[in-house]
């Protein structure tokens, strides 16, 4: 909860800045802060970094708990310092978008690159395989979807974000069907594209946004950094001066110059910055705004063995079902994408459930997923081993129209807030979140912004 200026306890540890929350916002806020000679600490609740970008190891494989691709155009990143020798590992194939027996392949437009220099690379295995399947599954037939696709693609990859923002803000159901894209197109291509890419099957996210997030897609395709989600967070945190950041501590109040904690006193501060959740900040800021969630169940399942010759291998695509046959929207073949989330000899299928269905039983959805999985890669999916399965109520802050992306992150004098639900949903507006509390943070104190950020614009969607 919050209160006024608090007298802390003596003896416990100060900083000029406490942040609360170890996830990609916290970490990267860190960074910023500490960039300009800041002393900062930071309180994690959780024994480890990471947040939703967390990733756990079950027999040799690793496991995402989110299950959702990143887009590869991702320049925020790229300004935060500690993600220096973050690799990304390209989807080679692209996207697969399934209909009925046929598959449309969008092809990315090139491998994204590390965040600063090199090309990505998924090995050359992944790439050999990818190359060697590209052809496995017929297009649609009528190419004249297909045209349409691409030039609405390259379109948007072309087009000023700025000209992006002026559109009219509808939701994406709206705008698609007010836009003149015929219903073919929309349903079969544009519809299950966009609900995979925003987790938002219903898309009433606000066409801005979807615009925006088309335009990465077309501009790098999709990508997944090497080793898995949590790679990213713990690069941020080994990067941080040693003792920076303390986990399995609770804030349970925070005012203008201290963090209680439940277990480990108090500890003073010139400022606060709560990094959390939306509802872990609410908790902390009563009458801070609580978006709603686009729910989300992850399934991974292991391919162990040789699959028979005579039976195509899985494709390394992500996979998009137009026809939803069950329960999965998405599936892919991520150890095809980064060969190091598998152990040797086996591979991992990660398959995404989102809207109500992601709500149903961890066993009814896997039955029901193994069938429709059967149908996708065309192969046997009866002795598939299931890992783990991952159910967030509260995976994806929506963001209906009108939603503003940038929703104020300074509370007053000394307490500021920050997290994608601040910005737009994901990585990279957790990282834009981050950069604009530094930024008030720093002003707040009388710190100049770096010389090469002034009169920069954010970008508005990576």
């Amino acid at each position: 909860m919050l209160g006024s200026a608090l007298r802390p306890s003596p003896g416990r540890d100060t900083a000029d800045v406490a942040v609360i929350g170890a996830g990609l916002a916290g970490l990267a806020a860190a960074h910023h802060l500490t960039a300009v000679g800041l002393r900062v600490t930071v309180l994690e609740a959780a024994e480890a970094v990471g947040g939703r970008m967390a990733t756990e190891e079950v027999d040799g494989y690793r496991l995402d708990r989110g299950g959702r691709p990143l887009l590869s155009d991702w320049p925020e990143a790229g300004r935060c310092p500690g993600l220096e020798r973050l690799s990304l590992r390209p989807f080679t194939s692209g996207v697969l978008i399934h209909s009925g027996d046929r598959g449309l392949r969008i092809g990315p437009p090139r491998a994204p690159r590390n965040i600063r220099g090199g090309r990505a690379g998924a090995g050359t295995g992944a790439r050999a395989a990818a190359s060697a399947l590209a052809g496995a599954r017929r297009p649609l037939s009528d190419t004249l979807d297909l045209a349409r696709l691409r030039a609405q693609l390259a379109r948007l990859a072309a087009t000023p974000v700025e000209r992006l923002r002026a559109r009219p803000e509808l939701s994406v159901a709206q705008a698609l069907s007010a836009r003149g894209v015929p219903s073919r197109t929309v349903e079969g291509l544009l519809r299950p594209l966009l609900g995979a890419l925003l987790c938002d099957p219903g898309l009433t996210t606000s066409s801005r946004v979807g615009d925006l997030v088309l335009r990465g897609f077309a501009r790098g395709g999709l990508c997944l950094p090497a080793g898995g989600a949590a790679t990213v967070p713990e690069l941020l945190a080994a990067s941080l001066p040693p003792g920076t950041v303390r986990t399995g501590v609770r804030a349970v109040s925070v005012a203008t110059n201290a963090v209680v904690t439940r277990d480990h006193g108090t500890v003073r501060c010139r400022a606060v910055l709560i990094a959390t959740g939306a509802h872990d900040a609410a908790e902390l800021l009563p009458g801070l705004r609580v978006p709603d969630f686009h729910p989300v169940t992850v399934l991974h399942h292991a391919v162990d063995g040789r699959t028979p010759a005579t039976d195509p291998q899985p494709l390394p695509h992500l996979l998009i079902d137009a026809d939803r046959r069950g329960p999965v929207a998405y599936t892919m073949v991520t150890s095809a994408v980064d060969p190091s989330r598998a152990r040797p000899g086996g591979t991992l299928v990660t398959s995404v459930v989102l809207g109500a269905a992601a709500a149903e039983p961890v066993g009814e959805l896997d039955r029901a997923a193994r069938a429709q999985l059967a149908v996708l890669y065309g192969v046997p999916t009866r002795r598939w081993g299931l890992l783990g399965a991952h159910h967030d109520a509260r995976a994806v802050p929506a963001m209906p129209a009108p939603h503003d992306p940038w929703r104020p992150v300074r509370v007053l004098d000394g307490l500021y807030v920050c997290g994608d639900h601040r910005d737009t949903s994901g990585p990279p507006g957790a990282l834009r979140s981050a950069r604009r509390a530094a930024d008030a943070i720093r002003r707040d104190f009388g710190i100049s912004p770096f010389p090469e950020d002034e009169g920069r614009a954010l970008p508005a969607v990576a």
